[in-house]
């Protein structure tokens, strides 16, 4: 629980630290979309890995490996003497973090019996939840307090003294243990997915500033070709041994390719909107982190209480409608904030945002928490680990995208050379602008859902029981899967910052 706690903060923490990053560290904006993009494609890069490794060497003993990694990577973080260090340490912060999260459940499915994990997981998604509110305001005071004169550092050093505690609780009280039947890691798929995805985010993310060179739409083609190797490479691989690190199969099920498109394009949707509206807050009106900070509560505390409602009350009564009606709500909000943003202009304030934040919230809690169990509810019960795993790395990669994207969205409507009275209205403009390619996304994804179940069935937990190595597989990605409703809320109520 405190890994998957310290996890959290982190990543919701840094959005709110970014214009100080920017500020103390002189950091251009594309080693900004860095700072969290790196962090975001080594995290998904590496999940599945990360829980084959815990399969194979060990649960306990991967996830302490990873939480010491995770702690020493913010203790770089922390130190970094020059935004180069900063990104290549929140890449290998990520890295750590895919070591250290997918072994969180499966240790809950190794340790406790079926008929104790609901309230395991009850536990779970209240400590999860409670990091989604705490990061952005944590990392607002500590932004603020400006401890010792070390500006934005504290929201990475903070890590060290939970990170060194998580780590001689978890030396003393989890006990060992390693799926029956783990399957072999599948390098080469790993490789060829990271280079396909810098292939395409790294010309995206450098693009504007570099005047959009030749080279860029090369390497964004050649990006294609080797998605192209990856899926023949998976075929032959899973011919031969049956461990491919993509299970092709699945995308036969017609309901798990469109929840795999769901997926990535709702990242995308993410990864664009928290880093343009961290920065319209604090760099465009100006506003103090801790206010920048406050002003998301009523957001979180939205996603929170219409993800429960969705789960427990909404989904089985009205199924796949209310998932679409998640996608047309968060769409609503994001129109009435351009309305907001516009009427207002710079005079805006954070009460006049809390409407339409909190109507994106609530969208967005109808569609996190009942997703995984839709999009997994035609798949055969033994791939239900490696489809639970494949979701959540999509998810992330499509958040990575988004962030890349910004580049495109944001600062392509952003004249480079700006006096200090300019940057406001500029900022404004290109919030404005990114919010309309997010509500366009929403539109798209409320069609995608069709393609759903319309009645989605929940069986994850009792797959993973079955399989006898569902605990590990299952609980691949991250809090969703086998956590059958609060897990997969707990982790979208925080993809607020992925």
């Amino acid at each position: 629980m405190t890994a998957a706690f310290m996890d959290l903060v982190d990543v919701t923490i840094v959005n709110i630290a970014i214009p100080s990053i920017r500020q103390n560290a002189g950091a251009s904006f594309s080693q900004i979309q860095w700072i969290t993009a790196g962090y975001a494609l080594a995290f998904a890069a590496g999940l599945i890995t990360g829980g084959r490794l815990g399969d194979i060497h060990g649960r306990k003993r991967l996830f302490l490996l990873g939480i010491a990694g995770f702690t020493a990577a913010s203790a770089l973080c922390g130190f970094a003497a020059n935004p180069e260090m900063l990104v290549a340490s929140r890449i290998l912060q990520g890295g750590m973090a895919a070591m250290m999260v997918p072994q969180v459940l499966s240790i809950v499915h190794a340790t406790f019996p079926a008929h104790e994990r609901g309230k395991v997981f009850g536990l779970f998604g209240a400590i999860v939840g409670l990091g989604a509110v705490s990061g952005p305001l944590l990392g607002a005071l500590l932004t603020e307090w400006n401890l010792f004169g070390l500006e934005w550092r504290p929201i990475f050093l903070i890590n060290l003294p939970v990170g060194i505690v998580a780590l001689l609780l978890g030396r003393r009280y989890i006990t060992e243990s390693r799926a029956p039947k783990a399957l072999r890691l599948d390098l080469v798929g790993v490789a060829l997915v990271t280079l396909g995805l810098l292939m395409l985010l790294y010309p995206l993310t450098r693009g504007h500033e570099l005047g959009w060179p030749l080279w860029g739409y090369l390497s964004m083609a050649g990006a294609v070709a080797v998605f192209a190797a990856l899926v023949a490479y998976e075929r032959r691989k899973a011919a031969r041994d049956g461990s491919p690190l993509i299970e092709l199969s699945l995308f036969r099920v017609k309901s798990f390719a469109a929840g795999i498109a769901v997926q990535t394009v709702f990242g995308v949707a993410l990864g664009i909107f928290f880093l343009v509206w961290t920065l319209y807050m604090q760099i465009g009106l100006g506003w103090r982190p801790l206010r920048a900070g406050l002003t998301g509560v009523p957001f979180s505390l939205a996603v929170s209480t219409a993800a429960g409602l969705s789960v427990q009350k909404l989904v089985p009564r009205f199924g796949r409608k209310v998932l679409q009606a998640g996608a047309l709500v968060m769409g609503a909000g994001v129109l009435v904030y351009i309305g907001e943003a516009h009427r207002y202009g710079l005079a805006i304030s954070s009460w006049q945002m809390m409407l339409p934040l909190a109507v994106m919230g609530a969208g967005m809690g109808l569609i996190v928490a009942p997703l995984t169990d839709a999009v997994l509810s035609e798949v055969p019960r033994e791939h239900a680990g490696s489809a639970s795993g494949l979701i959540n790395t999509v998810q992330q990669m499509g958040n990575a995208l988004g962030l890349g994207l910004v580049s495109v969205v944001f600062f392509g409507v952003i004249d480079d050379r700006l006096t200090r009275t300019q940057v406001g209205p500029a900022f404004a403009h290109a919030f404005q602008h990114a919010l309309w390619w997010v509500a366009g996304i929403m539109g798209v994804i409320f069609l995608l859902m069709f393609a759903l179940p319309a009645r989605p069935a929940q069986h994850i937990e009792g797959a993973a029981d079955e399989s006898g190595e569902g605990g590990a597989d299952g609980a691949v990605g991250g809090a969703e899967g086998p956590a059958g409703g609060k897990g997969s809320t707990a982790r979208g109520a925080g993809e607020l910052v992925h």
